[in-house]
């Protein structure tokens, strides 16, 4: 990983003006001493007086560095100007006070040029101080056939946004490993233990976010690490939170992007400490529990939380217990633990839009100063304007149409703890991918989704040479036996005279499709989707195969002719949403663990 961009601010030396503007940032009242500039080093080049901690946030000229000077300049102008003429005759009083005039103006103009220079000068340094604080990485660290395609703009121009939540469970400093605990895994590789999809939809009217149990089993691509060169080979039906440790977050990305086909616009991972610090910049974050609460076990295990019954605003440490709770919490699964991180978020969300005391200036400081240390980003946001232009976006969603979800999941047959996707989940990640608001809130779609765009016209029927492939197999009823064989038959009687059955053990495909590899033979897929009645939106382009390609999904297990599933829009129930403008939401607690 590349790590914490190196720079920084350094020492900024001895202030030459004396008395500056309130807010103007990085002037003292009066000459800095090397304490203060130890000080300014380490809070970014701010301020140099302790006692205007507002100056750091107000980084620049601000309001008052425009006009005010807090006399400075008038103060300036009489003591240096009035009698600046030295033993000269007076022409006239007119002359005089025209003179004097002349040098108050132009005292107070140097005095301004000088205190805006200089704001702005501490406001540049505090912008680098911030982004020298923001440590990024690679989006994406999978081979190129498993990356979903970029998201289509809509109509009136507007791209829908998706981005990663990661927290990292890294045990790499000793803070992390206090928080963390766990001493023998200290600096061992790191695990996803919470991923999150936020997707903002095109017109910035609702947000949906998708959690995923980090016990999920799942097939992870190839990863290539960007700093070593090592390549990870790809798995199947391996842990989802094992991902991170594959060349870091961004194999994350791309084992998301195989499972879900939804392109990953960015990324932004946070470890234990930047819970911690983050929720103490905040200030506190209500939770509610409905009993009394303690997470520990005889044996040691459980996140330590102890609250009682009711509402309490948690901050720090006590934060990251919350987050990180699974024995105590309903069930004591991390299915559990997903709903109340959900709770969390949505009562943040709600805190930072109304906490008053987040609109003034050292309390933005002090959000930005936790937010950018706290986190890593991919390098689509490793800038303090990039990351400001993303959260100006974010805040165009009301509060009331934020939906929070779980991957909808089932215990595996095999490995018991376990969960994997199921149909719903397919589902869920299809509405995310066509910009479905989860809460059921979208308008009506006037149109159609339009045809694709055909560049070459098909071969005749019985010229296209297609494979056909047993795709039926599922964890609950296996391989339809034949299938390749029996759709082979169809298409040949349809005058696809060169059609073969693959007959290779039965591949998992949900849903039926056609793939091809490149462009020239996409009217080919398409003919033979429309000889089946399968669907133009289930003709796929892709290198994984090296000519057309029938695959026979589990929707087509029996029968010569395919019925296309009808799709509704409806978040399917076992998401399990969650409003985040519902302030009624309170964790219940397993008897087990109150007190």
């Amino acid at each position: 990983m590349s790590g914490a961009r190196r720079g920084g601010v350094g020492p900024v030396g001895r202030s030459t003006v004396r008395k500056a503007v309130p807010g103007a940032g990085g002037v003292g009242n009066g000459t800095s001493t090397a304490a203060d500039d130890e000080a300014t080093a380490e809070d970014g080049g701010a301020s140099v007086d302790d006692r205007s901690e507002d100056g750091a946030g107000e980084a620049g000229a601000g309001e008052d560095g425009a006009g005010k000077g807090d006399g400075a300049g008038a103060g300036a102008a009489e003591d240096g100007g009035a009698g600046g003429s030295g033993g000269r005759r007076r022409t006239g009083r007119g002359t005089d006070r025209r003179r004097r005039r002349r040098r108050l103006l132009r005292w107070s103009a140097t005095l301004l040029a000088l205190v805006t220079v200089g704001g702005a000068g501490a406001g540049y340094l505090y912008y680098q101080h911030l982004n020298a604080n923001i440590k990024s990485d690679k989006l994406n660290l999978g081979d190129a056939k498993d990356r979903a395609a970029e998201t289509k703009a809509n109509e009136a121009g507007q791209k829908a946004l998706n981005i990663l939540l990661i927290g990292s469970d890294a045990r790499d400093t000793v803070e992390n490993q206090q928080l963390g605990g766990a001493k023998d895994t200290f600096n061992g590789t790191p695990l996803a233990d919470v991923q999150m999809l936020l997707h903002v939809s095109a017109d910035r009217s609702n947000m949906s976010v998708v959690s995923m149990p980090r016990d999920t089993l799942l097939d992870i691509p190839k990863c290539t690490d960007p700093d070593t060169g090592e390549v990870f080979r790809s798995l199947t039906r391996e842990i989802t939170n094992s991902s991170l440790g594959r060349g870091g977050p961004g194999c994350t990305v791309a084992t998301w992007e195989k499972l879900t086909d939804i392109h990953i616009d960015h990324f932004m991972m946070i470890d234990f400490a930047g819970v911690v610090s983050m929720a103490d910049a905040i200030g506190g974050v209500p939770v509610c529990v409905d009993a009394n609460i303690h997470s520990h076990t005889t044996t040691g295990k459980g996140s330590g939380l102890r609250l009682a019954e009711g509402t309490h605003d948690i901050k720090g440490k006590q934060a990251l217990q919350w987050l990180r709770t699974r024995y105590g919490f309903e069930d004591d699964t991390d299915l559990a633990r997903a709903k109340a991180q959900h709770m969390y978020m949505n009562s943040m969300v709600r805190q930072l839009r109304s906490e008053a005391k987040l609109t003034n200036p050292n309390g933005l400081r002090k959000l930005a100063e936790a937010a950018t240390r706290a986190i890593t980003v991919d390098d689509g946001l490793d800038s303090i304007k990039k990351m400001y232009d993303l959260a100006t976006e974010l805040q165009k969603v009301p509060t009331e149409r934020i939906t929070m979800t779980t991957m909808p999941n089932r215990y595996d047959t095999v490995q018991t703890g376990r969960v994997v996707p199921t149909e719903d989940a397919g589902k869920l990640f299809r509405l995310v991918r066509e910009d479905i608001a989860l809460d059921g809130k979208d308008a009506a779609k006037a149109t159609a989704s339009p045809s694709p765009t055909v560049t070459d016209a098909a071969a005749a029927d019985q010229d296209i040479a297609v494979q056909v492939r047993n795709g039926t197999y599922t964890d609950s009823l296996g391989a339809a036996r034949g299938r390749a064989s029996t759709v082979t038959e169809v298409l040949v009687g349809k005058g696809f005279t060169d059609a073969r059955a693959d007959t290779s053990p039965a591949t998992t495909e949900k849903t039926t499709v056609i793939r091809y590899p490149s462009a020239d033979l996409q009217a080919d897929a398409l003919r033979v989707a429309k000889a089946l009645g399968v669907p133009a939106g289930q003709v796929k382009q892709s290198t994984d195969v090296s000519g057309v390609t029938l695959f026979v999904g589990a929707d087509w297990r029996s029968g010569t002719a395919y019925k296309a599933p009808v799709e509704d829009d409806k978040t399917p129930t076992s998401a399990e949403t969650m409003n985040a403008a519902d302030t009624s939401q309170c964790m219940h607690v397993d008897p087990a663990y109150s007190w």
